[in-house]
């Protein structure tokens, strides 16, 4: 069982709700990802969506030169087999944040004893 399912078991209806609803307020969407690796990855589009800063800029820049041109094409490819796994990962860290908040506001009740 992964971390954040041991962890998420340990919340109610309502907690689940404002969880999932926070997680899509600030995950990132899979299908906004790869339209804009569709349509504006030779320019890291995508990059700057998923806040790769560094890497979107170069990208941008490589792709006002015709060798850079070459280059980012084949690193276009390369992000189409990468994408997934970055949205995956950001959405998990999203979930595991928002996860701490609703569990330290969460009252300790104490375990009751049967004598």
């Amino acid at each position: 069982m992964s971390y954040n399912m041991q962890r998420k078991s340990q919340l109610d209806a309502r907690e689940l709700m404002l969880l999932e609803s926070e997680v899509k307020t600030y995950g990132k969407n899979m299908v906004v990802a790869y339209v804009l690796w569709y349509f504006l990855g030779i320019f890291g589009g995508h990059r700057f969506y998923m806040g790769k800063i560094g890497t979107a800029v170069t990208q941008l820049i490589l792709s006002l030169t015709g060798v850079g041109m070459i280059v980012t094409g084949v690193w276009w490819v390369v992000d189409a087999f990468l994408l997934h796994t970055w949205v995956k990962e950001r959405n998990a860290y999203v979930e595991s944040s928002i996860i701490d908040q609703i569990l330290i506001q969460k009252p300790i009740t104490p375990p009751s004893y049967n004598y």
